[in-house]
């Protein structure tokens, strides 16, 4: 069927608050899983039914007009309320939920994810699924834009009124080291000294807990490389080029490197992170805790037992909660 462009439509507001939180018409694309040319249309559609222009799309970035503020309230009270039917109509039957939209933080992409979707796929069998990955505090911002419904990520440690959380991980920071360059029998912390850190980036979330947590001690450590990905940060500690703390999740994801490393308990105050589902409070009925307690037997099979096989000393700060 073909759209009235005289006609207000639910997808046409999430399109606008999707342009208007994006501030881009490519982002809101990519968010929507829709091509730039639809999202254009879309946004047409709307200013001719309101009768408005609500947004500067020739600004770089786009920009809300006087008319776009006030329908931005108003947008909100819309997808509000339609999130809000669709979660009633969820808790009267979620084996007739038709659509799932799911966050996963990086670090589970590649064996968790895929497990997780096969057993929901299989008993919730209508449903669509949208999977989105990324880092925890975009996923976040995610959640509290409504764009997803649930999501698997790493705390941040603020929690939020509107939010339930359900724990699933507790994973203590390592040293991760270039083989056999760090003498055990020694005093690691000045060892680490001589040679720089390969530091994950401070744009996310961990990055800033670990340098947090080294400025707390009083440690200062040189770093010349500051990155966003694990398996690059591993490939230059296996080539001998400095040393990084990273959690046991980088160490599963990037495995083909573990014959070329060392990894070694945190030689000072221990540091950890819990990795935990969160949606909105009472809007899927008891969904959340039962993906969370699906996610657990698979965190601990992909997760947790490869690890302490490869790492013993692991065992009491890696655990499924």
């Amino acid at each position: 069927m073909v759209e009235s462009p005289g006609r207000i439509t639910l997808w046409g507001i999430e399109v606008f608050m999707a342009a208007a939180d994006e501030r881009s018409i490519s982002a809101a694309a990519k968010r929507l899983g829709a091509s730039p040319s639809a999202i254009s249309q879309q946004l047409t559609n709307l200013e001719s039914a309101v009768g408005a222009t609500l947004l500067q799309r020739n600004a770089r970035p786009i920009r809300l007009t006087p008319a776009g503020e006030i329908m931005h309230r108003r947008a909100q009270t819309i997808l509000n309320e339609a999130a809000q039917a669709r979660a009633e109509l969820a808790m009267a039957d979620l084996s007739q939920l038709t659509r799932f939209r799911l966050g996963m933080i990086e670090d589970l992409e590649a064996d968790v994810t895929p497990a997780l979707l096969t057993h929901m796929a299989s008993e919730l069998k209508t449903c669509q699924f949208l999977l989105e990955t990324g880092a925890s505090h975009h996923l976040y911002d995610q959640l509290d834009a409504r764009a997803l419904d649930v999501i698997v990520a790493a705390e941040l440690g603020a929690e939020s009124a509107w939010a339930e959380v359900h724990p699933l991980m507790r994973e203590g920071f390592v040293v991760v080291a270039p083989k056999d360059v760090i003498r055990r029998d020694r005093d690691i912390p000045r060892q680490l000294k001589r040679i720089p850190m390969v530091q994950y980036t401070q744009r996310h979330y961990m990055g800033r807990l670990v340098n947090a947590h080294l400025a707390r001690q009083n440690i200062t450590l040189t770093h010349r490389f500051e990155i966003d990905s694990y398996h690059a940060i591993l490939a230059l500690v296996s080539q001998g080029t400095g040393w990084t703390i990273l959690p046991p999740l980088a160490l599963m994801r990037a495995r083909r490197f573990a014959d070329r490393i060392d990894v070694i308990d945190l030689p000072f105050e221990s540091l950890s992170r819990t990795i935990s589902l969160t949606a909105r409070r009472d809007m899927l009925q008891d969904m959340p805790r039962r993906v969370a307690e699906t996610l657990k037997p698979i965190l601990q099979s992909h997760i947790v037992k490869p690890a302490l096989v490869a790492y013993p000393f692991l065992k009491g700060s890696l655990t499924i909660l």
